[in-house]
């Protein structure tokens, strides 16, 4: 899939699901669950054990998938990573030889920033979106706030975004959100309650489309 397919595949969908978890165990039902529920892009971060092996298996088995590796801080990691199929990858903070990495191989990469001017380095320096992160300390009027002198950039929070809020990023002016443990609960992936996670996904997935 062609970078410009999997960045209107984000725009459209609007939720990526985070994944942080202590194990891979289970991870591939939990894509599964989310899919039911209507997401269908994951970032599996690179503090999760075996992250890069659970990205090579589960592209495989789910080819219609968009899995991507967060949690990147360096280059051997991204490349790693698409090689073993990621189709994005995500930065928590602004690492500008990543993303001259992932621009060499035409992978979309969401790096890292909080402040207007790392907002501003991280774009410049050819990031595909800007990662708002932590979003949670500052919140969609944050967004609406670096939107207007930026309105060029595309931006991503994550961090405290949920259900209950993710429409008010998105009519801040966020080009897609990510969300982690508001979507899918540590509780939830260690007892494999897959239905709950399928109901988060749907509750994320009715209150973008309200935004619509």
């Amino acid at each position: 899939m062609k970078k410009e397919a999997i960045l209107a595949k984000f725009k459209a969908e609007k939720v990526i699901a985070l994944i942080r978890a202590d194990s891979p165990d289970g991870l591939l039902d939990c894509a599964k669950a989310l899919a039911a529920g209507g997401l269908t892009s994951i970032e599996l971060t690179m503090t999760t054990p075996g992250a890069i092996r659970m990205i090579e298996q589960a592209t495989s088995e789910l080819p219609d998938f968009m899995f991507g590796l967060g949690t990147v801080l360096d280059t051997e990691t991204a490349r790693a990573g698409i090689l073993a199929g990621a189709k994005f990858i995500v930065t928590p903070a602004f690492r500008p030889e990543v993303i001259a990495l992932c621009q060499r191989y035409s992978v979309p990469i969401f790096s890292g920033a909080l402040t207007p001017t790392e907002i501003l380095n991280t774009w410049e320096a050819g990031a595909d979106a800007v990662k708002i992160f932590p979003a949670e300390f500052f919140g969609p009027a944050y967004i609406k706030s670096v939107k207007a002198p930026f309105p060029q950039i595309e931006v991503v929070p994550t961090g405290g975004v949920n259900a209950e809020n993710v429409g008010e990023f998105l009519k801040a002016g966020a080009f897609a959100t990510a969300a982690g443990s508001s979507l899918v609960e540590a509780k939830a992936l260690k007892e494999k309650n897959w239905a709950a996670i399928t109901a988060k996904a749907k509750a994320f997935v009715a209150a973008v489309a309200a935004v619509k």
